[in-house]
């Protein structure tokens, strides 16, 4: 991972448009990161402050629901954010709300859903979908997300596959932790999250992304807000986070540099 970021830094990602200008001295900015992006965002953001000397001040929360820490609620009670960081979905919303500038959006990384059970457990087959609503439906609990990749097999899936009625005796909606982190536990037999969110969470196996025809691809995407203090260090780093040069690191937390 040193070696990634060295790269970022050496590179300079565009220092002519990066580095802060002699009259607007290096400072920090404010930024709202969604939960499947952070362990990306965690390893760029050292690399940013490192080739521009802007510190982040960063907090986390999911890109929709009512979750106190979720960033619409975050934005809707007055939290100061320069960059917001979400799924895509989530960040158009705050575009039509007035969050989010309009036309600042820029398209970061594409993630897939998947699957994880504790340490020790059996990995149960979900190589075809037939094999995928068996295991759903012969599990004892099924924890999901309160953000993007639960609402989809909560409103979505699970009614398309027939299942709806019975997930909801043994779902386990998850609101303000890590889907992993409740499984990890043993509260839950199975959960589904956003893979970029299970891999770095110790006490699971990660099982793997759910079938391809009944995937759900995330768009994680970055905007400015409309009360952004430092508007241009803010694009400077939406630039730096979308640059090729991160692919790597987006890679590495197990998502797809958008294109």
């Amino acid at each position: 991972m040193q070696q990634l970021v060295g790269a970022l830094v050496s590179a300079g990602l565009a220092l002519a448009v990066l580095t802060p200008s002699a009259a607007q001295a290096p400072d920090e900015l404010d930024v709202m990161s969604s939960g499947g992006f952070t362990a990306a965002y965690q390893d760029l953001s050292g690399a940013f402050t490192a080739t521009t000397g802007i510190e982040l001040r960063t907090v986390y929360g999911a890109s929709m629901g009512g979750a106190a820490t979720s960033i619409p609620s975050r934005l809707q009670r007055g939290e100061r954010a320069d960059v917001v960081i979400l799924a895509r979905a989530g960040l158009d919303r705050l575009v039509s709300e007035g969050h989010v500038v309009a036309g600042s959006e820029v398209d970061l990384a594409s993630s897939l859903v998947g699957m994880a059970v504790r340490d020790g457990a059996a990995v149960p087959d979900i190589s075809s979908v037939e094999a995928f609503v068996a295991t759903l439906l012969t599990a004892k609990s099924v924890a999901y997300s309160a953000s993007a990749s639960g609402t989809y097999l909560a409103t979505e899936l699970f009614p398309r596959l027939g299942i709806a009625e019975a997930m909801a005796l043994k779902s386990i909606r998850v609101v303000g932790e890590r889907v992993g982190a409740v499984v990890a536990r043993g509260d839950a037999t199975v959960g589904f999250q956003q893979v970029s969110e299970l891999l770095p969470i110790d006490g699971i196996t990660y099982v793997g992304p759910i079938p391809d025809a009944v995937q759900k691809i995330t768009t994680f995407s970055a905007g400015l807000t409309t009360t952004a203090r430092r508007p241009d260090d803010a694009r400077r780093l939406i630039q730096f986070l979308a640059a090729p040069e991160a692919a790597p690191l987006i890679a590495k937390a197990g998502m797809t540099q958008a294109r």
